[in-house]
């Protein structure tokens, strides 16, 4: 190559490096709300986030690159978790992930301006959440838990391991939609298995020990704990409470089974966690959260505690253990 020609390829490729390294320099960087009802210990919703943050590096974005995530642990109090829905979109995220009814409806009263992306909520319309599940509308969509029809299946799993069960409380948080929506669902099934249901609000851990011990005092008894933050945040003392009465319960998280309960039924939450990393990579690259579709669980997790059952004089049906995705001895 020529004197002259090198110098010209050289300073062509000199005059543009500067700006594209200034282009490079000066991208914005999107910023991330995460707001989780639950401690920073705790283990399986530490298990969630993780997968959330893999979801978003497979799909191209690291942190401290071209992403900030900016995560509240807001306890499952309601009052804190209020104070870090505030906080969140005080700081003008480009969208928020969060767990769970108890947490979407301060975040929503808070903003309806930010996008935000929900996961582990049973009944978005009937919470007022999305305008439909095809086409949610607003600044919300998000990943459903549970149909109804679950409430039949739990009831269907404690009559297949305890089939002498005539009496079932049935512990559900009654100030939200699928509290009520489960325990109907429930209810509708009983008659159907010769089932009694007692119904047991999960607002404080004391009313949940006193009606207990209520209806344990009575004979064949069971118990059907439904999906909500509160019964999540309780699930040490609604396992301890179950075994100090011998109560065969079948739970709606694998957390309670490997806490000591005797079984579980229910969605992968992790897959979810996982799967909102594709709606928040949507939302980042310009797509709206109210033209999303609420997506259905895909994954669902059948869990069995053999050492409990040992302990409550129960014997698990073959096709029962067979069809279960872990089995604890």
């Amino acid at each position: 190559m020529r004197r002259r020609e090198f110098i010209k390829v050289v300073v062509g490729s000199t005059a543009v490096w500067p700006f594209t390294a200034l282009a490079q320099q000066f991208e914005r960087i999107r910023r991330i709300g995460v707001l989780i009802p639950a401690t920073s210990d705790d283990a399986d919703y530490q298990a969630r986030a993780e997968a959330f943050l893999q979801g978003l590096q497979q799909l191209g974005w690291t942190i401290g690159q071209n992403v900030q995530i900016e995560t509240r642990w807001a306890t499952s109090n309601p009052a804190d978790i209020r104070r870090h829905a505030t906080e969140l979109v005080a700081l003008g995220p480009d969208v928020i992930l969060v767990n769970g009814v108890a947490a979407v409806t301060p975040l929503l009263q808070a903003t309806r301006a930010v996008p935000i992306v929900f996961v582990a909520v049973a009944d978005p319309v009937a919470a007022g959440f999305v305008d439909s599940l095809a086409r949610p509308g607003g600044n919300a969509t998000g990943f459903s838990t549970l149909e109804y029809s679950f409430g039949g299946k739990w009831l269907e799993l404690l009559k297949q391991i305890a089939p002498n069960v005539t009496r079932v409380a049935v512990i559900r948080d009654p100030a939200i939609s699928g509290g009520i929506g489960l325990f109907s669902a429930v209810q509708s099934a009983a008659s159907s298995v010769g089932v009694e249901l007692s119904p047991v609000n999960v607002r404080d851990a004391g009313e949940v020990d006193r009606a207990i011990g209520a209806f344990a005092s009575g004979a064949n008894g069971g118990m059907i704990v439904t999906a909500s933050s509160l019964a999540f945040a309780q699930r040490d003392t609604i396992v301890a409470l179950a075994a100090r009465h011998k109560l065969p319960a079948v739970y709606f998280h694998r957390i309670f089974v490997r806490s000591g309960g005797l079984i579980s039924y229910g969605p992968d939450l992790v897959d979810q966690y996982r799967r909102a990393a594709a709606y928040v990579d949507r939302i980042l690259k310009g797509e709206k959260p109210g033209e999303l579709p609420i997506q259905a669980p895909t994954k669902y997790e059948l869990v069995i505690n053999l050492k409990n059952a040992k302990t409550l004089g129960l014997t698990i049906p073959p096709s029962l253990l067979a069809r279960a995705d872990e089995v604890i001895e």
